[in-house]
Order: C-alpha cells, then structure tokens, then sequence
C-alpha cells in the first residue's frame, strides 16, 4: 500500500474534499517506520483526505506537506496526530498554524487536544508563541555572553581561532534548539555555513 498520499473516504465518497473538511498530516522519521498509528486516528478523526511524508523532522522540504498546503481551501481544518509530527521546532509549528489561520484554516492536533478554530485553542497558541520568544530571547542573550566570553579568550594570545571551543558548544546549542538555520548560526558567529558543517557535521547527519 502507498502510504505517501492516502485518501480516505466517509460513507458517501466524493472526488475531492468539500469547503470545511478535515485533512490530516502524517509524518514518520524513516521508510521503515509504520504510519498506521497516525493514519487510523487521523481516519477516526474524520480526515476525508490524508498526506503522509517519510522524512525526518529536521528537513525543510517535505513534499506531501506542500502539497496539503497547495490543496488547502477556507474553512479546512488541518489536523494531526501530535503536535511533533507537523513543526521541526516550536518556531515552525508556530509559523505554520500562522499561516493556515491567516489563509482561514483550522488546526487540531489530537494528542494534545489543541483546537485552533476555539476560542482555546487560540489562547494556547498564542501562549505557545510568547513562550517560543522568551526562549528565543534567552538564546540570544546566552549567545552574545558566549562570544564575549570567547573573544576575551581568544585575544589572549595567537592567532585567534574561528572556531574556538566555545563557539563549538554554542553551536550545538543553537542547532539543537532548532531554531535557527546553519546559515544564521554561522552568521551570529562570524563564520561561514562550510566552517558549521565541518565542525558539526556528523552532528548535524545524526539527529533525527
């Protein structure tokens, strides 16, 4: 069975979802992994059509999310099994039920019994959002400590590194935090994308 798209249909079948469905998202880490969890809540949720990506949650592209996100109508609902199978970070799940509300669509995640289209559900959004700032505040201001720590370091002595010890562990740090590309790490420390991959390369290979 092609689990990539699946449509699933209610008692009367149609050819194409109708204004106010419900579509449903899943998402497994590898081509082994089994989505069969997420796809029957998703059915029993009353999804009429589901989009299923075997792709980790760190990628940027998953081609059957884009194609959710193209199909999209006003008054769709999108709907998930748990909140992780649709963001890569807290940021990006933020900006996707962003833009899905400001398309006039829904969001629901069942786990965690989150719906956007209530007037809950909107207050923990919106909860969710002043926490992902606060925590990207926080970021920034341990950032900028630790290269300070690392310049007065580094200025004794030598030549500087570009990479020295601390701005290593600071790396890791942002890129574990998902908040930000290798592209703005790398800026925030004054190197270049190539000198984050060739210190974090097989980091960056590994997480899932």
């Amino acid at each position: 069975m092609d689990y990539d798209t699946m449509w699933l249909w209610t008692s009367k079948p149609r050819k194409e979802p109708q204004l106010g469905d419900l579509i449903g998202y899943a998402r497994v880490s590898t081509v082994d992994q089994d989505p069969a969890l997420q796809l029957d809540a998703l059915k029993s949720a009353g999804c009429v059509k589901i989009f299923t990506d075997h792709a980790s949650g760190a990628l940027d592209h998953r081609p059957q999310l884009d194609r959710l996100r193209d199909q999209l109508r006003t008054g769709d609902t999108v709907v998930v099994w748990r909140l992780d199978r649709l963001g890569r970070s807290l940021k990006h799940l933020i900006g996707l039920v962003e833009a899905f509300e400001a398309e006039g669509v829904g969001f629901r995640s069942l786990t965690e019994s989150i719906d956007t289209t209530s007037a809950g559900g909107k207050l923990i959004f919106n909860i969710f959002g002043a926490m992902a700032e606060f925590e990207r505040s926080l970021i920034r201001e341990r950032t900028m400590a630790g290269l300070a720590a690392a310049r007065a370091r580094g200025r004794k002595g030598g030549r500087p590194l570009s990479m020295t010890e601390d701005k290593v562990k600071l790396a890791r740090k942002l890129y574990d935090a998902r908040e930000h590309t290798v592209e703005e790490i790398g800026a925030m420390l004054g190197v270049s994308r190539k000198t984050i991959y060739r210190h974090l390369g097989e980091r960056v290979a590994v997480i899932p």
